[in-house]
Protein backbone atom coordinates (compact mmCIF):
# COMPACT_ATOMS: atom_id res chain seq x y z
CA UNK A 1 0.00 0.00 0.00
CA UNK A 2 1.29 3.47 -0.92
CA UNK A 3 -0.73 6.50 0.19
CA UNK A 4 0.61 10.05 -0.03
CA UNK A 5 -0.98 13.30 1.14
CA UNK A 6 -0.35 16.85 -0.04
CA UNK A 7 -1.84 20.03 1.45
CA UNK A 8 -2.24 22.64 -1.28
CA UNK A 9 -3.05 26.13 -0.04
CA UNK A 10 -5.07 28.42 -2.32
CA UNK A 11 -2.62 31.29 -1.82
CA UNK A 12 0.82 30.59 -3.32
CA UNK A 13 2.39 33.09 -0.91
CA UNK A 14 0.98 31.15 2.09
CA UNK A 15 0.51 34.54 3.85
CA UNK A 16 -2.69 35.04 5.87
CA UNK A 17 -4.08 37.62 8.28
CA UNK A 18 -6.29 37.27 11.33
CA UNK A 19 -9.89 36.63 10.28
CA UNK A 20 -8.93 35.23 6.87
CA UNK A 21 -10.24 31.90 5.63
CA UNK A 22 -7.40 29.44 5.06
CA UNK A 23 -8.57 27.31 2.16
CA UNK A 24 -7.15 24.79 -0.26
CA UNK A 25 -7.16 21.13 -1.22
CA UNK A 26 -6.13 17.89 0.40
CA UNK A 27 -4.67 15.83 -2.44
CA UNK A 28 -4.64 12.09 -1.69
CA UNK A 29 -2.75 9.82 -4.06
CA UNK A 30 -3.08 6.05 -3.68
CA UNK A 31 -2.02 3.15 -5.89
CA UNK A 32 -4.93 1.05 -4.64
CA UNK A 33 -8.14 1.38 -2.67
CA UNK A 34 -7.38 2.14 1.00
CA UNK A 35 -9.66 1.83 4.01
CA UNK A 36 -9.44 4.48 6.73
CA UNK A 37 -11.06 5.32 10.06
CA UNK A 38 -11.49 9.04 9.40
CA UNK A 39 -9.63 12.02 7.98
CA UNK A 40 -9.13 15.17 10.10
CA UNK A 41 -7.47 18.54 9.52
CA UNK A 42 -5.93 20.51 12.40
CA UNK A 43 -4.91 24.17 12.37
CA UNK A 44 -2.19 24.76 14.96
CA UNK A 45 -0.48 27.88 16.23
CA UNK A 46 2.32 27.39 18.76
CA UNK A 47 4.84 29.67 20.45
CA UNK A 48 7.98 27.73 21.38
CA UNK A 49 10.40 29.29 23.87
CA UNK A 50 13.81 27.75 24.36
CA UNK A 51 15.93 28.89 27.28
CA UNK A 52 19.57 29.61 26.53
CA UNK A 53 22.42 27.82 28.34
CA UNK A 54 22.76 30.95 30.48
CA UNK A 55 19.42 30.13 32.12
CA UNK A 56 20.75 27.01 33.88
CA UNK A 57 19.92 27.16 37.56
CA UNK A 58 17.41 30.01 37.25
CA UNK A 59 14.25 30.12 39.30
CA UNK A 60 11.38 27.79 38.44
CA UNK A 61 9.08 30.58 37.25
CA UNK A 62 11.39 31.27 34.29
CA UNK A 63 11.52 27.58 33.37
CA UNK A 64 7.71 27.31 33.56
CA UNK A 65 7.30 30.36 31.31
CA UNK A 66 9.37 28.61 28.63
CA UNK A 67 6.79 25.88 28.02
CA UNK A 68 5.14 25.87 24.54
CA UNK A 69 2.09 28.12 24.29
CA UNK A 70 -0.86 27.03 22.11
CA UNK A 71 -2.73 29.95 20.56
CA UNK A 72 -4.68 28.03 17.89
CA UNK A 73 -5.91 24.45 17.92
CA UNK A 74 -8.84 23.98 15.57
CA UNK A 75 -9.75 20.45 14.45
CA UNK A 76 -12.30 19.65 11.74
CA UNK A 77 -13.43 16.29 10.39
CA UNK A 78 -12.79 16.15 6.67
CA UNK A 79 -14.18 12.65 6.03
CA UNK A 80 -15.79 9.91 8.10
CA UNK A 81 -14.44 6.37 8.03
CA UNK A 82 -14.59 4.76 4.59
CA UNK A 83 -12.42 4.09 1.58
CA UNK A 84 -10.01 6.18 -0.46
CA UNK A 85 -10.26 5.10 -4.12
CA UNK A 86 -7.18 4.34 -6.18
CA UNK A 87 -5.73 7.28 -8.08
CA UNK A 88 -5.87 10.93 -7.01
CA UNK A 89 -8.59 12.33 -4.77
CA UNK A 90 -9.02 16.04 -4.02
CA UNK A 91 -10.87 17.20 -0.90
CA UNK A 92 -11.49 20.96 -0.49
CA UNK A 93 -11.19 22.56 2.94
CA UNK A 94 -11.76 25.91 4.65
CA UNK A 95 -10.74 26.94 8.18
CA UNK A 96 -11.00 30.40 9.75
CA UNK A 97 -7.81 31.90 11.16
CA UNK A 98 -8.95 32.73 14.69
CA UNK A 99 -7.21 32.50 18.06
CA UNK A 100 -8.51 30.65 21.09
CA UNK A 101 -10.41 32.86 23.55
CA UNK A 102 -8.62 36.10 24.42
CA UNK A 103 -5.21 35.01 23.14
CA UNK A 104 -3.21 37.23 20.78
CA UNK A 105 -2.32 36.26 17.22
CA UNK A 106 1.37 37.01 16.78
CA UNK A 107 3.26 37.10 13.49
CA UNK A 108 5.17 34.09 12.20
CA UNK A 109 8.74 34.24 13.44
CA UNK A 110 11.68 31.82 13.32
CA UNK A 111 14.32 32.81 15.85
CA UNK A 112 16.98 31.09 17.91
CA UNK A 113 15.19 31.02 21.26
CA UNK A 114 11.66 32.01 20.17
CA UNK A 115 9.64 30.44 17.36
CA UNK A 116 6.06 31.36 16.41
CA UNK A 117 4.75 28.85 13.90
CA UNK A 118 1.40 28.13 12.26
CA UNK A 119 0.57 24.96 10.36
CA UNK A 120 -2.13 22.70 8.97
CA UNK A 121 -1.86 18.99 9.74
CA UNK A 122 -3.82 16.25 7.98
CA UNK A 123 -4.26 12.97 9.87
CA UNK A 124 -5.61 9.83 8.20
CA UNK A 125 -6.46 7.20 10.82
CA UNK A 126 -5.89 3.59 9.87
CA UNK A 127 -6.68 0.27 11.50
CA UNK A 128 -4.51 -1.13 14.29
CA UNK A 129 -2.41 -3.12 11.83
CA UNK A 130 -1.77 -0.17 9.52
CA UNK A 131 0.24 2.98 10.15
CA UNK A 132 -1.59 6.31 10.37
CA UNK A 133 -0.70 8.85 7.66
CA UNK A 134 0.18 12.42 8.69
CA UNK A 135 1.18 15.45 6.63
CA UNK A 136 1.85 19.03 7.80
CA UNK A 137 2.12 22.32 5.91
CA UNK A 138 3.30 25.59 7.45
CA UNK A 139 1.59 28.86 6.54
CA UNK A 140 2.64 32.41 7.42
CA UNK A 141 0.72 34.87 9.57
CA UNK A 142 1.32 38.59 9.22
CA UNK A 143 -0.49 41.57 10.67
CA UNK A 144 -2.53 43.52 8.14
CA UNK A 145 -0.68 46.47 6.72
CA UNK A 146 -2.28 49.78 7.51
CA UNK A 147 -1.56 53.47 7.81
CA UNK A 148 0.08 54.47 11.06
CA UNK A 149 -1.79 57.12 13.02
CA UNK A 150 1.36 57.90 15.01
CA UNK A 151 3.70 60.57 13.69
CA UNK A 152 6.75 58.93 12.20
CA UNK A 153 10.01 59.88 13.93
CA UNK A 154 12.62 61.77 11.98
CA UNK A 155 16.13 60.63 11.10
CA UNK A 156 18.65 59.46 13.69
CA UNK A 157 21.90 61.37 13.33
CA UNK A 158 25.02 59.67 14.65
CA UNK A 159 28.71 60.32 15.07
CA UNK A 160 31.30 57.59 15.65
CA UNK A 161 34.71 58.43 17.13
CA UNK A 162 36.91 56.86 19.84
CA UNK A 163 35.38 59.03 22.59
CA UNK A 164 31.80 57.87 21.83
CA UNK A 165 32.49 54.13 21.93
CA UNK A 166 31.11 52.29 25.00
CA UNK A 167 32.87 49.50 26.91
CA UNK A 168 36.39 50.40 25.73
CA UNK A 169 39.23 49.56 28.14
CA UNK A 170 42.16 51.03 26.24
CA UNK A 171 41.15 53.90 23.96
CA UNK A 172 44.80 54.52 23.08
CA UNK A 173 44.75 51.38 20.92
CA UNK A 174 41.88 52.72 18.83
CA UNK A 175 42.98 54.79 15.84
CA UNK A 176 41.64 58.30 15.56
CA UNK A 177 38.63 58.34 13.27
CA UNK A 178 35.40 60.23 12.66
CA UNK A 179 32.32 58.81 10.95
CA UNK A 180 29.10 60.82 10.62
CA UNK A 181 25.78 59.71 9.22
CA UNK A 182 22.10 59.09 9.81
CA UNK A 183 19.42 56.43 9.69
CA UNK A 184 16.26 57.69 8.01
CA UNK A 185 14.19 56.63 11.06
CA UNK A 186 14.20 54.48 14.19
CA UNK A 187 10.93 52.86 13.05
CA UNK A 188 10.98 50.84 9.82
CA UNK A 189 8.29 49.06 7.85
CA UNK A 190 9.08 45.41 7.14
CA UNK A 191 7.84 45.89 3.58
CA UNK A 192 10.41 48.61 2.90
CA UNK A 193 14.22 48.68 3.21
CA UNK A 194 16.17 50.14 6.09
CA UNK A 195 17.90 53.23 4.70
CA UNK A 196 20.32 56.00 5.59
CA UNK A 197 23.90 56.98 4.83
CA UNK A 198 27.29 57.42 6.46
CA UNK A 199 30.49 59.30 5.63
CA UNK A 200 34.02 58.51 6.78
CA UNK A 201 35.24 62.03 7.50
CA UNK A 202 38.72 61.00 8.67
CA UNK A 203 40.63 57.93 9.80
CA UNK A 204 44.35 57.59 10.55
CA UNK A 205 44.37 53.86 9.72
CA UNK A 206 43.25 52.06 6.63
CA UNK A 207 39.76 50.53 6.59
CA UNK A 208 39.16 47.02 5.28
CA UNK A 209 35.35 46.85 5.53
CA UNK A 210 32.19 48.66 6.66
CA UNK A 211 29.25 46.37 7.43
CA UNK A 212 25.63 46.43 8.56
CA UNK A 213 24.59 43.74 11.02
CA UNK A 214 20.91 43.09 11.77
CA UNK A 215 20.48 41.57 15.24
CA UNK A 216 17.50 39.91 16.94
CA UNK A 217 17.16 40.41 20.69
CA UNK A 218 15.02 37.66 22.23
CA UNK A 219 13.88 37.83 25.85
CA UNK A 220 12.23 34.85 27.54
CA UNK A 221 10.83 34.84 31.07
CA UNK A 222 8.53 36.91 33.27
CA UNK A 223 8.62 39.90 35.60
CA UNK A 224 10.37 37.73 38.19
CA UNK A 225 13.33 37.01 35.95
CA UNK A 226 14.27 36.51 32.32
CA UNK A 227 17.04 35.65 29.89
CA UNK A 228 18.02 38.03 27.09
CA UNK A 229 19.97 36.88 24.04
CA UNK A 230 21.18 38.82 20.99
CA UNK A 231 22.05 36.90 17.81
CA UNK A 232 22.88 37.94 14.26
CA UNK A 233 20.25 37.63 11.52
CA UNK A 234 22.21 38.91 8.54
CA UNK A 235 25.35 40.87 7.69
CA UNK A 236 25.73 43.12 4.65
CA UNK A 237 28.91 44.83 3.50
CA UNK A 238 28.36 48.44 2.36
CA UNK A 239 32.01 49.44 1.98
CA UNK A 240 34.95 47.31 0.88
CA UNK A 241 38.56 48.33 1.32
CA UNK A 242 39.88 51.71 2.37
CA UNK A 243 36.84 53.76 1.35
CA UNK A 244 37.20 57.34 0.15
CA UNK A 245 37.00 60.01 2.81
CA UNK A 246 34.23 62.60 2.65
CA UNK A 247 31.96 60.63 0.31
CA UNK A 248 28.50 59.52 1.51
CA UNK A 249 27.96 55.74 1.50
CA UNK A 250 24.31 54.59 1.25
CA UNK A 251 22.88 52.40 4.03
CA UNK A 252 20.39 49.97 2.51
CA UNK A 253 19.10 46.67 3.91
CA UNK A 254 16.07 44.55 2.97
CA UNK A 255 14.49 42.66 5.89
CA UNK A 256 14.33 38.84 5.54
CA UNK A 257 10.77 37.49 5.84
CA UNK A 258 10.88 34.51 8.22
CA UNK A 259 13.63 35.77 10.54
CA UNK A 260 11.99 39.13 11.31
CA UNK A 261 8.55 40.19 12.47
CA UNK A 262 6.93 43.28 13.94
CA UNK A 263 8.61 44.20 17.22
CA UNK A 264 6.68 42.21 19.83
CA UNK A 265 6.21 42.49 23.59
CA UNK A 266 4.21 39.73 25.33
CA UNK A 267 3.84 38.81 29.03
CA UNK A 268 6.55 36.11 28.89
CA UNK A 269 8.64 36.98 25.83
CA UNK A 270 9.86 39.91 23.75
CA UNK A 271 11.23 40.10 20.21
CA UNK A 272 13.25 43.23 19.49
CA UNK A 273 15.80 44.27 16.87
CA UNK A 274 19.01 46.24 16.64
CA UNK A 275 21.25 47.49 13.84
CA UNK A 276 25.01 47.41 14.28
CA UNK A 277 27.29 49.52 12.12
CA UNK A 278 30.66 47.76 12.11
CA UNK A 279 33.92 49.35 10.94
CA UNK A 280 36.84 46.93 10.51
CA UNK A 281 40.31 48.46 10.28
CA UNK A 282 43.19 47.02 8.25
CA UNK A 283 44.72 45.50 11.40
CA UNK A 284 41.49 43.49 11.95
CA UNK A 285 40.46 45.57 14.96
CA UNK A 286 36.84 46.72 14.77
CA UNK A 287 34.46 49.23 16.31
CA UNK A 288 30.67 48.88 16.57
CA UNK A 289 27.83 51.35 17.00
CA UNK A 290 24.45 49.85 18.01
CA UNK A 291 21.03 51.33 17.23
CA UNK A 292 17.77 49.90 18.66
CA UNK A 293 15.16 49.89 15.88
CA UNK A 294 11.44 49.16 15.86
CA UNK A 295 9.91 47.08 13.05
CA UNK A 296 6.25 47.43 12.04
CA UNK A 297 3.84 46.44 9.24
CA UNK A 298 2.95 50.07 8.48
Amino acid sequence: MSLSVEIRLKRPSRIYHEGDIVSGLLVLDSKSEVRHDGISLTMEGVISLQLSPKSAGLIESIVNSSKPISIINNVVEVAKSGKIPSGQTEIPFELPLKVRGSKTLYETYHGVYITIQYSLRCDIKRSLLAKDVTKAQEFIVEHKQGVSEVAQPGPINFEMRPETLPNVRDRARIPKFLVRGHLDSEVFSLSKPLTGELTVCECERGISSIELQLVRVETCGSAEGNTREATEIQNIQIGEGDVCRGIAIPIYMVFPRLFTCATTAAPNFKIEFELNIVIIFDNDHLVVETFPIKLTRY
